[in-house]
């Protein structure tokens, strides 16, 4: 984290001998959502923020990655390891509190591979849409190659 004031000097927001990724500030500023392998596992976590040391929530259950807050505030979303997105209830008081989360929709979208480093995926200021990237499908896409194309045209589309 980097203060604005002078000097900027940047220190360790989170210290911890796990990995913490893909980091994602509440919109209202009060929250941090991250993923972190601290349990052996990846899951999605919340601390308040700035003051991360103030208390720590797990979010996901059985896995997630890449977590990113609806506009409103009042949930983050995340992927689980088989791709599915899920949404976590937030209750709005002076001291965080989450629903259960819920399965939103399974897919085969690309998530990135192994240890990615930025989410594969956002979601519409309203909250009710996601732009993901879709995986090929298992039949790859065929390739036509017209020589002479110009001659090839000319005959199709004649100018008189």
């Amino acid at each position: 984290m980097m203060s604005l004031d002078t000097p900027r000097e940047p220190r360790p927001l989170i210290v911890t001998p796990f990995n913490e990724l893909n980091a994602e500030i509440s919109p209202d500023g009060r929250w941090l959502a991250y993923e972190s392998n601290e349990s052996g596992d990846t899951e999605v976590y919340v601390r308040p923020f700035p003051n991360v040391a103030d208390g720590r929530w797990q979010l996901s259950a059985g896995g997630g990655t890449k977590p990113v807050w609806a506009r409103t505030g009042k949930e983050p979303f995340y992927l689980t390891p088989a791709g599915s997105m899920m949404a976590v209830p937030i209750e709005p008081a002076s001291t965080f509190a989450s629903g259960v989360p819920a399965k939103l929709f399974d897919g085969h979208y690309f998530a990135g591979g192994g240890i990615s480093l930025g989410r594969t995926y956002d979601v519409t200021p309203d909250g009710q849409r996601f732009l993901m990237l879709k995986l090929e499908s298992e039949t790859p896409a065929s390739l036509v190659v017209v020589q002479h194309w110009f001659s090839e045209l000319r005959r199709l589309a004649p100018t008189q």
